[in-house]
């Protein structure tokens, strides 16, 4: 969807025209189409593909997959995942947010629990995550809704909602305590040297925001850099986000609905809003089911985004490949034979 089709939409003149969406000046053409619904129900978050298999999601308490034929399976019950991703070997991470725990389904199908807690304490409800070039994974850890049985907490004894990491030898480390009010979302760039994080607290007068980090080295993260790329207003935040080869952030955010007194809608702002590499809002892609949760690329040639959106599914074609750590763009389609 183009840029004028968005603003006939949304009044320049508004306030969250003005706030919210993207500028009329011209931008490079990010979207190939407008998006198709694949499924009702079934995909409410965490989409990851996998070039054989296809299309993994979180949704009615199962993982369910959709083969690259478009057939629909439960691929595990009761899983109670949200955000998934598969690593650098194809192997698929998992935020198990009822159990409170990150586990990885390794390729025998077997399951290994990663982390369930840090310092002795449970982890609220991972959300989301992220895997950078040497394969640590990074996540986030809100707590939505019930706050009774939470039990993180820092040395002066304040809930924490963070994010943390996990290194190659196991070890959990928390990179970000309190800098980000509810975080959710997240990606690290191919470079390894920024960290973008969505702060989703929706409750009344909470932060809609998007913030991006320096990563050191080590992968823990120069508090001191912290910058705002974009902030929501008193719309809905931004949820799961993802990467194309040129460095271009996709972020889905925003509500059709208002669910008052804590999100509003003046106008419709639920899509995926696309920034460059350098934080400017060049497009927004609009999706008429409340609420976009998240997206992820997949098909053939990486050039597909496929949206979850309450529940439902759904797809768009893009002018440039993803960027998923697995599986990598190699130049020609999956599943064609390179002669070796």
């Amino acid at each position: 969807m183009v840029l004028s089709a968005i603003l006939g939409v949304v009044s320049a003149g508004s306030a969250l025209a003005q706030d919210t969406m993207p500028s009329p000046n011209p931008a490079p053409l990010i979207f190939a189409g407008k998006p198709t619904m694949l499924q009702e129900h079934g995909a409410g978050e965490g989409p990851a593909w996998h070039p054989e298999k296809g299309l993994f999601t979180s949704g009615e308490g199962n993982i369910n997959l959709r083969s690259p034929r478009g057939e629909m399976s439960v691929y595990q019950t009761d899983s109670g995942s949200n955000g998934l991703m598969f690593d650098r070997e194809g192997r698929l991470i998992v935020c198990e947010a009822v159990r409170r725990r990150i586990v990885r389904v390794e390729l025998d199908g077997s399951k290994t629990v990663l982390a369930d807690g840090f310092d002795g304490m449970k982890f609220n409800q991972p959300n989301d995550l992220s895997v950078d070039s040497v394969g640590r994974i990074y996540f986030t850890d809100p707590q939505y809704g019930d706050r009774s049985n939470m039990e993180l907490v820092d040395e002066a004894g304040k809930h924490v909602e963070g994010v943390y990491r996990i290194d190659l030898d196991g070890t959990v480390s928390r990179i970000i305590a309190h800098e980000v009010d509810r975080p959710n979302g997240l990606v690290v760039t191919a470079d390894d040297r920024l960290l973008f994080v969505a702060d989703n607290n929706n409750g009344l007068g909470g932060a809609r925001k998007l913030w991006r980090f320096n990563l050191k080295a080590n992968g823990s993260v120069d508090p001191s850099s912290q910058t705002l790329v974009h902030d929501w207003g008193t719309t809905r935040g931004p949820d799961g986000m993802k990467l194309d080869q040129q460095g271009r952030l996709y972020v889905a955010a925003g509500l059709n609905k208002p669910h008052l007194p804590q999100e509003t809608a003046e106008q419709p702002t639920a899509g995926i809003y696309v920034f460059s590499p350098e934080g400017k809002l060049l497009d927004c892609l609009r999706i008429p089911r409340d609420e976009t949760t998240n997206c992820a690329f997949g098909g053939d040639d990486l050039k597909t985004l496929f949206v979850t959106a309450g529940g439902t599914l759904w797809s768009v074609p893009t002018k440039v490949a993803g960027a998923p750590v697995f599986p990598l763009l190699t130049g020609k389609p999956f599943g064609e034979s390179t002669g070796k």
